[in-house]
């Protein structure tokens, strides 16, 4: 590894402010901003928007979308083979 090309790597701290949710981890992300964390040192602290703690998917109130109706009016658009004016799989040839 060629030296004083790379960003420092250490530990620092993501804060999810929505959910009240932060995690420790290592990083070449920076911050002027600091926290003391559980273990009573001081870290850079990066305050994002959105973590697994607040992520519709991973919360489980994500909603589902009406594919179904998607998936009809791609196939009617395009046929079953998803190109236009080639034949699908059934030799039904696309609009």
């Amino acid at each position: 590894m060629k030296p004083g090309i790379h960003p420092a790597y250490g530990p620092v701290v993501f804060r999810d402010r929505a959910a009240d949710f932060a995690f420790l981890t290592r990083s070449t992300a920076t911050s002027d901003k600091t926290v003391e964390w559980e273990d009573g040192n001081t870290y850079p602290v990066i305050d994002v928007e959105i973590s697994s703690a607040s992520h519709p998917f991973y919360t489980g109130t994500a909603r589902v979308l009406d594919t179904a109706g998607r998936v009809e009016r791609f196939e009617r658009r395009y046929g079953k083979s998803g190109r236009p004016g080639r034949p699908g799989p059934h030799g039904k040839k696309a609009h």
